[in-house]
């Protein structure tokens, strides 16, 4: 008796196991091809919760599948069709329920499951979609990740984040919005969208340097998930290696952002003995990658920036005539007050910190820097620089008010101290 009950244990931990690993690598895959053709996915998500039930209930007393992707498929079909004929009037049961028989025939017929998370990716990225709520979409129809979490990690509350899916969903229902990548002359606009989407979700992750919140340091390892995603299913998009390549180099630096103690470290300080080389082996392998199309964007500069300040901090070269050019093209492209302080920055190493404050004083009439920490912060630092301390002083003492994170404010202050009079 004893042995059959560990035999059970056994089949049980083997059956949760695979429908984790089946959940991890194709959640979002399965919920795109049950939802592409009734645009339903909300009721798609709840068919496949059903199936993963249905699962855990019989993959132990039965044995796991050789396909487990297409068992759930034609469990969550199954639970679809009834929840189909259920709550809604005939014909339009009929019609939902030929439209998921007919899929299912389609990937029975070619033995696998068709691929559509980026058409999945492109619907919940569409202009009719708020742009607040599309990177929590697509974390959770792609990724699977609850509301709870989503909330958490965007700092929203889980009702409030549950009621904006919700209506993410019903708007994609009701305005009949495709699964599909669009034409190649519309890609690039549109896939801006999707890749702007994904970042978004980084940086919510990429807020928690140390990695101690769950839902953060989640988001940004599925973050990079969805990031790799794009790339495997659009070969041929530069920007999308681009965006790849920009999340590693950040990523790579992870633990050189805070010393053992918690305290923030500035790039240009950071211990590069700590930096994930292999992370950064990558990313200049994509960077390579994009540069041989010769189509340069927003997201592949800002890579590229990364790349210049990793070279100079691990090979001792000063390089800022080449990142101020790099800012200068981002600059063009993006018109972005945050990448012209960045430039500023850039120009005050190469000619000079007066030089950088007066590009600096240029911005100041833009009201979304009136409450921008690092714009506040970086005239803090060229005025300290210039000598003029008075300046400097109130510079900082505007960052430290506007700044949130305490790490980040201990270290503006500790520089606001440096200051003599």
């Amino acid at each position: 008796m004893q042995n059959q009950a560990v035999s059970v244990d056994e089949r049980e931990l083997q059956a949760r196991s695979m429908a984790e690993d089946v959940a991890r690598r194709s959640y979002g895959k399965l919920v795109a091809f049950l939802a592409a053709r009734t645009r339903d996915v909300a009721g798609a998500e709840d068919a496949l919760a059903e199936a993963f039930v249905s699962a855990l209930a019989d993959w132990p007393r039965n044995g796991c599948p050789a396909n487990p992707e297409a068992w759930l498929l034609t469990a969550a079909r199954r639970k679809a069709i009834d929840g189909y004929r259920g709550q809604q009037r005939h014909n339009e049961a009929a019609n939902e329920i030929k439209a998921m028989n007919d899929g299912l025939e389609a990937a029975e017929k070619h033995s696998q499951i068709p691929d559509q998370r980026l058409g999945l990716m492109f619907a919940c990225a569409h202009p009719a979609i708020d742009a607040a709520v599309r990177a929590p979409l697509i974390l959770q129809v792609v990724l699977g990740l609850d509301a709870a979490a989503i909330g958490s990690a965007f700092l929203v509350s889980p009702a409030a984040m549950g009621k904006r899916l919700v209506r993410a969903k019903e708007k994609i229902k009701q305005a009949g919005i495709p699964f599909v990548i669009p034409e190649r002359e519309e890609l690039a606009a549109k896939l801006d969208v999707v890749l702007d989407a994904i970042y978004a979700a980084f940086a919510e992750g990429w807020t928690d340097p140390t990695g101690g919140d769950v839902a953060r340091r989640d988001l940004t390892e599925e973050s990079l998930f969805l990031a790799r995603l794009v790339v495997e299913l659009l070969p041929n998009s530069p920007e999308a290696f681009g965006l790849l390549a920009l999340m590693l180099h950040a990523e790579a630096r992870k633990l050189a952002r805070r010393t053992a103690e918690g305290e923030f470290v500035p790039l240009a300080e950071q211990d590069v003995g700590l930096w994930d080389s292999a992370m950064i082996t990558e990313a200049e392998s994509l960077l390579r990658r994009a540069s041989k199309f010769q189509s340069p964007g927003r997201y592949q500069l800002e890579a590229a920036l990364q790349s210049a300040h990793v070279h100079r901090l691990r090979t001792g070269q000063w390089n800022w005539p080449d990142v101020a050019r790099l800012y200068d093209a981002l600059l063009s492209i993006t018109g972005s007050p945050v990448v012209a302080i960045n430039r500023a920055l850039a120009i005050a190493e190469v000619d000079g910190a007066e030089a950088g404050l007066r590009i600096l004083e240029k911005l100041s009439n833009d009201p979304r820097l009136a409450e921008y920490q690092p714009y506040w912060a970086a005239r803090a630092e060229l005025f300290a620089r210039t000598d003029k301390k008075e300046e400097a002083r109130k510079a900082y003492e505007i960052a430290i008010g506007l700044e949130k994170d305490p790490v980040v404010r201990r270290f503006l202050q500790k520089r606001q101290s440096t200051l003599e009079f």
